[in-house]
């Protein structure tokens, strides 16, 4: 996520805006913690795997809206 954006860009927001910048890694945690699951190196029953997958979308969702505001 946030590959096509200038990185200075990214890191300005990060440092200005806490929210954003937690939203982020626990969007990272999140996607290696679901590819994990999915490689079956980290056991999780299907529900949990669930609405990790569901709050890693919200957060996506949520980042990319806060990068949105910032820059329009």
């Amino acid at each position: 996520m946030f590959e096509a954006q200038p990185q200075e860009e990214l890191e300005a927001l990060m440092k200005g805006d806490a929210e954003f910048r937690q939203l982020l890694q626990r969007h990272r945690e999140l996607d290696k913690q679901v590819l994990d699951a999915e490689l079956g190196v980290l056991p999780l029953d299907d529900n949990t795997l669930s609405r990790m997958k569901r709050e890693k979308l919200y957060a996506k969702d949520r980042l990319l809206r806060m990068y949105e505001a910032n820059h329009h």
